[in-house]
């Protein structure tokens, strides 16, 4: 008995065939991605079962094309039997593909196994028509089918491990691999098919005996199949595009987790380590040196008067010069060594070295470095830095201690001038605890009133009655008695506390002279020293202003003593300042005038009134005759200029008569009087 094909039906199968393979590549792909997770378990299953029951409805649709002359139907046990096989091998091929590595034993064996599963479920569909007398298999085709399903199993489990690890072109290689698949397994259906002989008069034994009939069954197997082939599919395009969502969202994460890195230990103004990455980058620098047995430097970098620089120029400027300091520096460090910025304008180098020459060279190239002008906008600035250096183990074992210790040098170049480096001692150690405990210390002093002035009069030279006093500074310490400014006013100036003391220092001094005039003085004045870092601060103006409202105090018997050097630092913004006093009517002097390099171009044009001779010139006037020339010429200086002289240091009678022969205006120093408080200067001057 010979049978026909419906070719419509031929051609569906194979279509079902390659939407099958591209199912059961894509879900291999989703296993081994999964590989040990319960999401590879759930997809296992959904793809057993959707490849199992691809390539299943391939088959019936195969066995619905063929036409016998005679009712055909299928039993329903058996045609169970068969998808379950269909199922059973599948998984089988998908739980291969997911292990990492298919040596071509296990790719035999499997290919073995698949395929008399494959062909399993062929014949086992066969069977379910219960053909009486039964079906009679061609030898030779029977095992050309068997052939054939063995070598497609192998082929799809070959093509499934090398696209796994393909990266380019995967869509258009699985759409290939889909249809070379989907051929094999048609080809091994139809192979199968025409194995079979079909004997005259034979029928078919499912029919008589109640079985599935083929209308029901095709509408059955079409839309099953499809139905599950399409939500396999939906659901792997849903994963790929979670995936995909989840991967972007992965990039974000970490590229948003890079950036709190980068900002929780680096400074945000020059990308250099902060603090925290200091402290590990010094740590570790320490094991590395130990190991390779070397030496360490660090290094403690302070710009000098960049505050002047924030308050003249305005702190974006300021920011834009400690950037072109980190770059300049930076060009000078090899790249394993490592450039900090602590904040504000202090900085830290950690680097290598194999004596201490090493470091003193790249302290001196980096002083060098810095002392070039520095052009930003239209202004070009003149900088210096300090740096201090500590050596490892020399100095120091542990991070704290060298970072203090390269501290103190640093501190130790401020107090010698600046501009240069200094190596760590140990009398330096001492003077660091020391100035730490007073620093601390003097946090609490204004609000302990512990601060206290004394007053020096001054007097005309021509006259016995003083013409006011100028405020001194003294500390009333509770252990080591009373201190002089110059113990503690620098480390008021580096730790920024000189701003609230220099403004406790002006309101307490115009509160005094208030008293003095309801006293009877009302003639008396009040001279008070400005710091250079009161001097540039912008709210030294208003400071003032509100200073001699409250006191009810007229601006003309308030002078404000700058020192030269203060005054020549940044002469334009100088004049501003001085301007800006001057026209509220406040007295300005020129203290230590003579110490320093005043142009007299500029000298000039300063709103000064008064002029102090430095007391180091009035020491020894009555032998030198150096020191006489230039208090003479001093002298004739500030006549020509229509400016007050003071002298200050007058320690004896004779230098008393010859400033006053010379005509100096003011005297002020020990022979006259010495700093009081206010009692005992009412005592003995009035």
């Amino acid at each position: 008995m010979t049978g026909s094909y419906s070719q419509s039906l031929v051609t569906f199968s194979l279509l079902v065939a390659i939407l099958a393979s591209y199912t059961a590549l894509d879900m291999s792909g989703r296993v081994a991605t999964n590989r040990g997770s319960r999401a590879a378990r759930i997809w296992l299953a959904c793809g057993a079962l959707a490849m199992g029951m691809g390539i299943w409805s391939m088959h019936f649709i195969g066995m619905l094309a063929f036409k016998l002359p005679v009712p055909m139907g299928y039993d329903l046990a058996m045609t169970g039997y068969s998808l379950a096989a269909s199922i059973a091998a599948s998984a089988y091929a998908l739980w291969l593909v997911s292990h990492e590595h298919l040596p071509g034993r296990r790719l035999l064996a499997g290919a073995v196994l698949m395929g008399l599963g494959i062909a399993g479920m062929h014949y086992i569909g066969m069977a379910a028509l219960q053909m009486q007398p039964g079906i009679d298999y061609d030898p030779a085709w029977f095992a050309a089918s068997l052939a054939i399903a063995i070598a497609a199993s192998g082929a799809a489990l070959w093509i499934a491990m090398r696209l796994r690890g393909e990266r380019r072109h995967v869509l258009p290689m699985r759409l290939l691999a889909s249809l070379v698949m989907g051929l094999a397994i048609v080809g091994m259906h139809y192979t199968g098919m025409a194995a079979a002989r079909f004997p005259a008069g034979a029928i078919c034994g499912a029919v008589r005996d109640g079985g599935l009939d083929t209308h029901w069954l095709a509408g059955l197997v079409i839309v099953t199949t499809l139905a599950t082939l399409a939500i396999a599919l939906l659901a792997s395009v849903f994963d790929r595009q979670m995936r995909l969502r989840t991967g972007i969202l992965a990039h974000s994460l970490a590229n948003a987790n890079e950036k709190l890195v980068q900002a929780a230990l680096h400074d945000p103004l020059t990308q250099l380590p902060n603090r925290m990455l200091l402290q590990d980058r010094i740590e570790q620098a320490i094991e590395k040196a130990q190991r390779r047995d070397h030496g360490l430097a660090l290094m403690f970098c302070d710009l000098d008067g960049f505050k002047n620089v924030n308050d003249a120029y305005g702190h974006q400027l300021g920011d834009r010069l400690l950037v072109q300091f980190s770059q300049r520096v930076s060009a000078l460090l090899r790249a394993q060594d490592t450039f900090a910025r602590l904040g504000g304008d202090e900085f830290v180098i950690v680097t290598a070295v194999d004596s201490p020459d090493d470091a003193a060279l790249l302290a001196e190239q980096i002083c060098a470095a810095v002392a070039e002008p520095f052009q930003l906008d239209n202004a070009e600035l003149i900088c210096s830095v300090s740096i201090g250096v500590a050596l490892y183990p020399e100095d120091a074992n542990d991070e704290r201690e060298l970072m203090a210790h390269a501290d103190a040098a640093m501190y130790h170049v401020k107090q010698a001038g600046r501009n240069g480096h200094a190596f760590f001692t140990a009398t330096m150690q001492a003077g660091t605890r020391q100035r730490l405990r007073l620093l601390q210390d003097l946090r609490r002093a204004i609000a302990r009133n512990e601060l206290v002035l004394h007053y020096q009069p001054k007097f005309p030279a021509a006259n016995q009655r003083p013409s006011g006093a100028e405020a001194l500074l003294r500390w009333q310490h509770p252990e080591l008695g009373l201190l002089s400014p110059d113990v503690f006013i620098p480390i008021a100036e580096r730790s920024g506390l000189i701003i609230p003391i220099g403004e406790w220092v002006l309101d307490q001094a115009c509160a005094q002279l208030r008293q003095w005039h309801d006293a009877g003085n009302a003639d008396w004045t009040m001279a008070v020293n400005l710091s250079p870092m009161q001097f540039s601060s912008p709210t030294l103006v208003d400071s003032v202003y509100r200073t001699l409202q409250r006191h009810a105090i007229a601006a003309r018997q308030l002078t404000l003593e700058v020192t030269e050097s203060t005054a020549m630092k940044d002469v334009e913004a100088t004049l501003q300042m001085l301007q800006a006093l001057t026209d509220m009517g406040v007295q300005i002097a020129i203290d230590d005038f003579g110490t320093g390099y005043s142009s007299l171009l500029y000298l000039k044009r300063m709103p000064a009134t008064e002029l102090k001779i430095d007391r180091a010139f009035v020491r020894d006037l009555e032998h030198n005759s150096e020191d006489a020339a230039i208090v003479a010429s001093i002298i004739a200086l500030g006549r020509s200029l229509q400016l007050r002289v003071v002298a200050e240091g007058v320690e004896t009678a004779a230098q008393r008569d010859f400033l006053g022969e010379m005509g100096c205006d003011v005297l002020q120093g020990y022979h006259l009087g010495r700093p009081m408080d206010p009692g005992e200067f009412m005592r003995k001057v009035d």
